[in-house]
């Protein structure tokens, strides 16, 4: 088969990220649907393998099948090693940008005194049980008494349920989904006691890039950011850049310094979907224009062998980044009961809720 042309490739990737899947195989085979024989092109495992391979490229997941229902859940069970009895909910969220479900768990050391919350953006392909399952964050939160809230991109808004983050319109205060995950953080602080002061956002991939677009459009919401081979808020404008910027890195909008949040960064070194460069930038847009100030670089290794590099900011936001030494796109020191994840490396949910915790929001001075 020849090599197709950019506009087909675009073409080709807008219809398999819609779950276009035949049509987007016709476009690839060069051929009419109306002249189209032989076997279906969904059962024509090198053409599928074609047409996921584009996708790939731009997500770095697989093309998930066309015709999967929209699948709903209620409640379920909590994470391994949580108490049976601790709450993890499915809820509704509906606003001017929008609707979208969320789940929360509740631990059951919640008696109405105000708890810190932690927002978890999952990546692309993932839903909120296989997060949460993943980076275990329910085992801590109900070791430790606070709670965490999963909202849930649908396949209307992205065939591979990835976050949008390489969107303008997704990339701004007040609107799409910026909107969408502030306004389900908003509704969990008026069902629930939060601390208003402990509010934190953290996520994978797609999801870490959403996370790193929270900090920047909502300061005033959270209090500390979490992002996990991600990349930095506006580094990509549409779909061309981000695949650019996935492949080769790329700087976004520095933060303000009256608005710079405390960041941490967990990137594997061996990520071939989102390079480790992209680390590197979420932390310098944090930064914002200071010159990084006091730092401390640690080297170690996990105890399941894979070695680390956690470099350490002190100053005015405090920033960590980690650098997992063999690590690929996966979730740093997470469980095989959830998708993408990397076992042996360093705990990044316990670390991360270390460095929140150690972080609250700076609440402005009564008038």
């Amino acid at each position: 088969m020849h090599t197709p042309s950019l506009k087909k490739i675009m073409e080709v990737t807008n219809l398999t990220r819609a779950g276009r899947l035949q049509e987007a195989t016709d476009l690839l085979l060069d051929r009419h649907p109306d002249k189209t024989r032989g076997p279906s092109a969904a059962r024509q495992p090198w053409a599928l393998r074609a047409a996921s391979a584009l996708s790939d490229q731009l997500f770095g997941h697989s093309v998930p099948p066309a015709a999967e229902p929209e699948m709903r859940r209620e409640t379920a069970p909590v994470a391994e090693d949580t108490d049976a009895t601790a709450d993890f909910t499915t809820y509704a969220y509906a606003g001017q940008s929008g609707e979208r479900a969320y789940k929360l768990f509740v631990p059951t050391g919640y008696d109405g005194r105000p708890l810190p919350l932690v927002v978890m953006l999952h990546g692309c392909t993932q839903n909120p049980d296989d997060f949460a399952a993943g980076t275990r964050m329910n085992v801590l939160a109900q070791a430790q008494n606070f709670l965490v809230a999963y909202p849930e991109q649908t396949r209307a808004a992205n065939a591979h349920r990835c976050w949008n983050w390489f969107n303008t319109a997704d990339q701004e205060r007040g609107r799409g989904e910026p909107a969408l995950i502030a306004g389900i953080t908003g509704q969990i602080m008026s069902d629930l006691a939060v601390d208003p002061r402990r509010v934190y956002v953290a996520g994978l991939s797609a999801g870490g890039a959403a996370a790193a677009v929270m900090g920047m459009t909502y300061p005033d919401l959270y209090a500390a950011v979490g992002v996990h081979s991600g990349i930095a808020c506006g580094a990509a404008r549409d779909l061309m850049s981000a695949l650019t910027v996935m492949k080769q890195g790329g700087a976004g909008p520095k933060a303000k310094r009256q608005f710079s949040l405390p960041t941490i960064v967990f990137h594997g070194d061996r990520d071939t979907t989102v390079n480790p460069i992209n680390g590197d930038e979420t932390i310098a847009q944090a930064r914002g224009a200071r010159v990084a100030g006091n730092v401390e670089t640690i080297h170690g290794q996990s105890a399941g062998g894979l070695d680390f590099t956690r470099t350490v900011e002190f100053g005015a936001p405090p920033l960590e980044h980690w650098t997992i030494h063999g690590a690929g796109h996966a979730w740093s020191g997470g469980s095989t009961a959830g998708s993408y994840t990397e076992p042996r490396g360093p705990d990044a949910s316990r670390e991360m809720l270390r460095f929140f915790l150690a972080n609250p929001r700076r609440m402005a001075a009564a008038a």
